[in-house]
């Protein structure tokens, strides 16, 4: 069971993150996308220092330096994302963005000499076809906003890469907060620099974008960099590209989104991307066995 704690955690927050569209979607209707950021950063930070403020005393000067590495990233592919989206349309922002399922391996081989798993490198393949196929909807040519994507994709690369790094020797949970800090932070310049400092306060704008702040923020990324304690980073970023298929599953169930054929294909492929990346078929290879013997 220990050695699935990983996955069992990973696929949790690709379940959140799933649900986040939604929130997200009402969330746009009462604030700017830069003001969603620091909020949810905000939030995320306030609550992580509360429940945790007895871990904040012990705090080493490497886990400040690998939290803010970390940090960085996440902030910037977040912001990259929510410029692109000006730029292009959702789908094809969602579709570039899962493209860091496949960024991973090959920075993490290229870069970082990491040994390239074959049955993790197809299916982070198969799974960005399944991607594709269940969110993608052709228009147009490759735009800035497709650009900007593609940037924001390298940034969350690199995020699970570091996290997957840092998490070996560091606190998760102080890794977590200082990343949550510096992100605010972040943020906060963002938001000024812009000048989005005025704030509409409505019940529905608030509970959406503390949904986002609570769950999709605190919750899953402390939840994410302690179970990639426990696994790989290309294994990771597998697991969490299936925000996109239960993204499409709280559509249906809250939005009543009509399921369709495309959906249920590229589902299919997603989950046996994630099938072929666990167990590396091996089933197949002790049937074979068998026969032979």
């Amino acid at each position: 069971m220990r050695k699935n704690i990983g996955e069992i955690g990973l696929i949790l927050v690709a379940i959140i993150w799933g649900s986040g569209f939604v929130a997200s979607a009402v969330s746009l209707e009462h604030f700017t996308p830069y003001q969603i950021l620091v909020i949810r950063f905000l939030v995320g930070i306030i609550l992580l220092s509360f429940v945790f403020f007895k871990k904040l005393k012990n705090i080493k000067k490497s886990t400040i330096i690998k939290g803010s590495i970390i940090g960085v990233f996440l902030y910037l592919a977040f912001a990259l994302q929510t410029v692109g989206l000006v730029y292009t349309t959702p789908s094809k922002n969602a579709f570039i963005t899962a493209v860091n399922v496949v960024i991973v391996p090959l920075i993490a081989f290229f870069i970082f000499k990491r040994k390239m798993d074959k049955f993790e490198f197809f299916g982070a393949l198969l799974a960005i076809i399944g991607i594709g196929v269940l969110s993608l909807k052709l228009s147009g040519g490759v735009n800035f906003g497709d650009f900007l994507t593609l940037l924001c994709a390298v940034a969350f690369a690199f995020h699970i890469i570091y996290t997957a790094m840092f998490v070996k020797n560091e606190d998760p949970v102080l890794l977590t907060v200082v990343q949550m800090a510096v992100a605010t932070v972040l943020g906060f310049i963002v938001v000024l620099f812009k000048g989005e400092t005025h704030f509409e306060a409505s019940f529905e704008g608030v509970t959406a974008v503390l949904y986002l702040g609570i769950i999709s923020t605190t919750i899953a990324f402390l939840l994410q960099t302690v179970a990639q304690k426990y696994t790989n980073e290309t294994k990771a970023a597998i697991i969490l590209s299936t925000e996109a298929f239960w993204g499409m599953v709280f559509s249906i169930i809250i939005l009543s989104e009509v399921l369709t054929g495309k959906m249920v294909i590229g589902a299919t492929l997603i989950l046996v991307a994630i099938i072929i990346s666990e167990t590396k078929l091996v089933f197949f290879k002790r049937d074979y066995r068998g026969k032979v013997q």
